[in-house]
């Protein structure tokens, strides 16, 4: 790593502690809203480095406030604490104890790194305000940024600026990478079930058959990106899940279909729901059958503030070096529910690289293990943005 953070040997003798933390968490993961064991960890070690804790936004969130000085700035910092249902495939010796459940994502790096740079920030004590460090429960599907904003986290705890970093094996190590702007999609959710009528599959105009209206749905489906929405306009509709049936000589009486849709802007996002509608009970209806559709509306878009993304730009410069510091070209059709945050306050969310080699396995992959080599470098640069953000005037 060529990355020297300013006081560097002194950080260094944190990053055992770091490594050590980011293990234990790996070790015992905890879906959204269940974090109970990881939600009192973190708080065991923010109330022994002398922050004031708060727990209970979202059922298992913690958030840590610290001041010095005199100074009215505030800053928040956010690091989210799930994991995922995955089966670990890892090997590491420091693999997840709980069955179907794994670190996935790399939240546990974030949740090490953000525990390791509030030690040293409570240490040096080297800022003049307040920061608000965040950890998050549910971030994986259940919303955990909108239950704490609805709990009162911005009115309780007012930042200026809100920050937050995910890890990406897929981008070169140590570079920071972000834009002004939407960074992530909107995604929504949908559950399409066609309703048919079963019988023997030797006799199949005795039935209505769901497989095949079903697989006619998945096909027209394919057309509304293409045919439908502005070919400038960003947009996925995903058949993720097709279920039906059980033996081969068995027409079913029903065929489940599961949908990730994924948009920017808000008229699209409207388009996308309503010729999914359509489309299912249109075709449905050609087939003498009906549809039932459960759609879900999910996070928003995520969209960087100008003043903070550039702020980020100029701090990662300062702090690694121009050469790693990278504009995206186009924002990722993924989803972050960090949106919610940068809809009440401004603020910018970043990528940080983690690659070891071209061949890593990506996030949400029952091998993939966040980078410890990574660690120094996040946990520096929140101990910079914040002594940085809240510098005496």
């Amino acid at each position: 790593m060529t990355i020297q953070p300013k006081n560097a040997a002194a950080f260094a003798n944190h990053m055992p502690d770091v490594r050590a933390i980011r293990h234990h968490l790996h070790r015992n993961p905890e879906i959204g809203l269940s974090e109970f064991k990881t939600s009192d960890f973190v708080a065991a070690q923010l109330e022994a480095m002398g922050y004031e804790v708060t727990r209970g936004l979202a059922g298992t969130g913690v958030v840590a406030t610290l001041r010095n000085g005199t100074g009215g700035k505030t800053v928040g910092i956010r690091a989210d604490i799930d994991a995922l249902p995955i089966v670990e495939d890892t090997g590491a010796d420091y693999a997840s104890l709980t069955p179907g459940v794994m670190h996935a994502c790399g939240h546990d790096g974030h949740t090490a790194m953000l525990l390791g740079a509030a030690k040293i920030i409570a240490e040096r004590r080297n800022f003049d305000g307040t920061v608000h460090l965040i950890f998050q429960p549910a971030e994986e599907n259940f919303g955990g940024a909108r239950i704490m904003i609805e709990d009162g986290l911005f009115e309780r705890f007012p930042c200026d600026a809100v920050f937050a970093l995910h890890n990406e094996p897929g981008l070169p190590f140590g570079h920071f990478v972000l834009r002004d702007g939407p960074i992530m999609a909107a995604v929504d959710e949908c559950k399409i079930t066609v309703n048919g009528y079963g019988g023997h599959g030797a006799e199949p105009q005795s039935a209505l058959d769901p497989i095949v209206a079903g697989a006619s749905i998945i096909m027209a489906l394919q057309t509304i990106v293409s045919r439908n929405i502005h070919p400038l306009t960003p947009t996925v509709v995903t058949v993720g899940a097709f279920h039906a049936g059980v033996a081969s000589n068995v027409i079913p009486e029903k065929a489940e279909m599961l949908l990730t849709i994924r948009s920017f802007d808000a008229d699209a996002r409207d388009e996308l729901e309503k010729r999914i509608r359509l489309i299912a009970e249109g075709q449905a209806e050609s087939y003498g059958m009906s549809v039932t559709l459960d759609y879900q509306r999910g996070y928003n878009p995520t969209v960087n503030h100008k003043a903070e993304t550039n702020y980020i730009v100029d701090l990662a410069t300062r702090f690694a070096g121009a050469d790693k510091v990278m504009e995206m070209p186009r924002p990722t059709m993924g989803a972050e529910d960090f949106a919610y945050m940068l809809e009440e306050r401004p603020g910018a969310y970043f990528f940080l690289g983690t690659q070891r080699t071209e061949n890593d396995p990506p996030l949400h992959h029952p091998k993939f293990d966040f980078n410890d080599d990574i660690l120094p470098v996040g946990t520096a640069f929140w101990v910079e943005l914040v002594e940085d953000y809240l510098k005496a005037q």
